[in-house]
């Protein structure tokens, strides 16, 4: 593949921009259709404690409760502006993500999980449902345990290389152990469906006892959190723009980070850029040496 060389700080700016305005006309989609949404993860602490990108964050990342997430995938499948699209496990050929992403059409954003999975990504925000929790603790711990295994699996399903915890010996052990699963899951899952199929039954199964607590159940990497703590949306600046974050951030953030607002030292600042970037416009950044 041809196309213009970049060096990794200008092709990280150049993938926030292209992510920002991916993020920009998912906010106006999700206005002109009344859909609540917010800046989720690292992309709200961005906005508390950067006003923007964390400046080595190299992701977007949004949520929505259940309602408006799965009324967004609806009209999103079809309706999204021309040039940008939704893209799901049940819709993209090797995507082993339960949640939904909105590419940039015409870019390509490969690493080597991917790659591996035959997967054709584009630059992409990612989308989380965050679904309410059962009252009942051994239902819930039940629940999540099988939502985020569903998830994992998919994972291991899709690609023999997936990052793990650990480095040194344990990291290679862990590292190994992957390796089989993919093998054994390759082997004996026919449809990767099934991974999506696991999912939805926890999330349909739910019934009506149900707490005001909710969790993205596909990464549960944070405690429980009160609907009333993300909803009504508050607003903060991200890049320039007011856009929707939790309604109490300070406290979403704390639940999330621990102490926030203290910046990492730089030994700790992680960028995860992937194999390959094509911007579509000419521009191409690899990391294949």
């Amino acid at each position: 593949m041809g196309g213009a060389r970049v060096d990794s700080q200008i092709a990280l700016r150049k993938l926030q921009e292209t992510e920002l305005e991916i993020l920009l006309v998912i906010a106006d989609f999700c206005e002109e259709h009344d859909i609540t949404w917010f800046l989720e993860g690292g992309t709200a602490l961005g906005a508390a404690r950067h006003e923007g990108f964390i400046p080595w964050d190299d992701d977007v990342d949004i949520a929505m409760l259940r309602e408006d997430y799965d009324r967004f995938c609806s009209l999103a499948a079809t309706d999204l502006p021309a040039g940008y699209s939704l893209h799901t496990a049940r819709n993209t050929p090797g995507c082993a993500s339960l949640f939904a992403k909105v590419y940039k059409d015409g870019t390509r954003f490969e690493n080597r999980e991917t790659r591996e999975a035959g997967h054709h990504q584009g630059i992409f925000v990612d989308i989380f449902p965050y679904d309410r929790l059962p009252n009942d603790p051994v239902r819930r711990r039940r629940e999540i345990s099988r939502a985020s295994l569903a998830q994992r699996l998919s994972y291991l399903y899709h690609a023999r290389s997936v990052s793990v915890p650990h480095s040194g010996v344990l990291g290679s052990l862990e590292r190994l152990v992957c390796r089989a699963a993919h093998v054994v899951l390759r082997v004996t899952v026919r449809n990767p469906a099934v991974f999506q199929d696991r999912y939805d039954a926890v999330v349909a199964g739910e019934g009506d006892d149900l707490s005001e607590e909710c969790l993205t159940l596909v990464w549960p990497n944070m405690r429980p959190i009160g609907t009333d703590r993300i909803l009504p949306t508050s607003v903060a600046t991200f890049e320039g723009h007011a856009l929707p974050v939790p309604h109490d951030l300070e406290f979403y953030l704390e639940n999330m980070y621990g102490d926030w607002r203290q910046i990492p030292a730089p030994e700790d600042r992680h960028t995860h850029l992937p194999l390959l970037i094509d911007f579509g416009d000419g521009i191409v950044w690899r990391n294949e040496g």
